[in-house]
């Protein structure tokens, strides 16, 4: 699509506030949090709170269900008479949870007035272009950090794909093939896409203007440039976000290919109201007799079926008698939908009859944890921090059980899946 749009696309843009920024002033917008699940880790993603799809900080006071959030847009419309844009924003990916189209199709008949948009990370967009383009759907975000699938796989922890944890530039090459048909794909359809790219300085800052240019080419309409912020329990947590001027002087490269969105206020999932004047506190906990959490921001769990690869030290196959540097191999497991399958076993250098301090044994813990990498959990009757820490920074999540393999390898599997925010933590 190019900067020109059709008098009835044009019509939409004119009052929506986050793709024209003339229209920010004057019309609000609203985010409906009905998308708890996500498909993507990002590194600068704390999934204890939520995903980013818009940005951070991304938080939702509350998770609706797709009537609630009928409810709750009745209730806002009488106090934000300006408002005209519904949007889903997450707090997960709105494309991972089935509800998000249940609630494009009760707003649309309930609100035909209404713009609907929608936030993504485009590992399901391909798929559901489609199905969006029924509902009524008109703008569309996707966040694309890169397109080098390289750079790309540095930006994501992991990525669900059919069931299976994708890491590294294996994760980057999926995101980047998906995103980039899926924007041409709901270009084609005739929606006005805007692309986010999170800006990581010494990550992808210098590749962001080939990701502009080749959004263009496949016909998206505005590019959104935001600074990352650094958020505790990441692995970019340590990183420095960029500079206003850093972030100016990428913009203003990227301006003759692609028109730049300057004014983003880098929304939450449950935003209400102006750009410049978020009301999402005034409406928070609005349940309309809906359950919710109360006390803070709702967590949101991975998508996908359960598949967990698990490593477990155990001196026979049968129980879990061993600590995590007191074994010379791992007996593997894969949990599948609740089946458990025996992969084999793992060794790895213990270096038993060396002392349990120094360089020699962190170097031990180093290369068991590069040893295991793709496993997705260790379970060993104890683990020193130091190992703990070296699994995590892997990717791997330690348990410290005892008692029947078995046992052990669902109850590591189980609460992966229940609590996979506190992994990287």
């Amino acid at each position: 699509m190019s900067d020109e749009v059709g008098p009835e696309l044009q019509k939409l843009l004119d009052t929506h506030p986050c793709y024209n920024e003339k229209a920010c002033k004057s019309f609000a917008r609203m985010h409906v949090p009905v998308a708890p699940a996500c498909n993507v880790q990002c590194n600068y993603c704390n999934r204890k709170y939520d995903c980013t799809n818009e940005s951070r900080p991304g938080v939702t006071s509350e998770v609706l269900t797709p009537e609630g959030a009928v409810a709750k847009i009745r209730y806002v419309r009488e106090k934000v008479p300006n408002l005209s844009v519904i949007g889903i924003a997450g707090p997960g990916d709105p494309l991972a949870n089935e509800n998000t189209f249940k609630t494009l199709e009760l707003v649309g008949k309930a609100f035909p007035e209404m713009t609907l948009c929608l936030s993504t990370n485009g590992l399901n967009l391909p798929k559901n272009v489609g199905r969006l383009k029924a509902l009524g759907v008109k703008f569309v975000t996707v966040t694309i950090n890169a397109i080098d699938p390289e750079i790309a796989g540095r930006m994501y922890q992991f990525v669900v794909w059919e069931g299976k944890v994708l890491r590294g530039t294996e994760a980057g090459r999926r995101m980047v093939e998906s995103q980039l048909e899926g924007v041409r794909l709901a270009a084609e359809a005739g929606m006005l896409v805007k692309v986010n790219t999170v800006m990581v300085p010494e990550v992808n800052s210098d590749h962001i203007p080939a990701v502009a240019k080749k959004v263009k080419e496949l016909g998206a309409y505005i590019v959104n440039i935001l600074p990352m912020i650094p958020v505790p329990g990441t692995p970019f947590a340590k990183m420095r976000a960029p500079t206003p001027n850093e972030r100016k002087a990428l913009q203003d490269i990227c301006e003759p290919k692609i028109k730049q969105m300057r004014h983003c206020r880098q929304c939450r999932a449950d935003a209400v109201g102006l750009l410049d004047e978020d009301r999402s506190a005034e409406f928070a906990h609005f349940t309309c007799g809906e359950e919710t959490k109360e006390g803070g921001p709702i967590a949101i769990e991975i998508e996908g079926k359960t598949k967990h690869k698990v490593a477990v030290a155990s001196s026979d196959g049968r129980n879990v008698d061993l600590g995590y540097g007191q074994t010379e191999r791992f007996y593997a497991f894969l949990v599948e939908e609740g089946n458990i399958v025996q992969l084999g076993q793992v060794q790895v250098d213990a270096k038993l009859d060396e002392p349990v301090f120094g360089k020699a044994h962190k170097a031990k813990l180093e290369n068991m944890a590069i040893t295991l990498r793709g496993y997705d959990a260790v379970v060993a009757t104890e683990f020193s921090d130091r190992a703990v820490d070296l699994l995590k920074q892997n990717g791997i999540a330690a348990y410290a059980l005892k008692g029947e393999v078995e046992s052990a390898v669902r109850e590591a599997s189980d609460n992966l899946y229940k609590k996979r925010a506190e992994i990287f933590e």
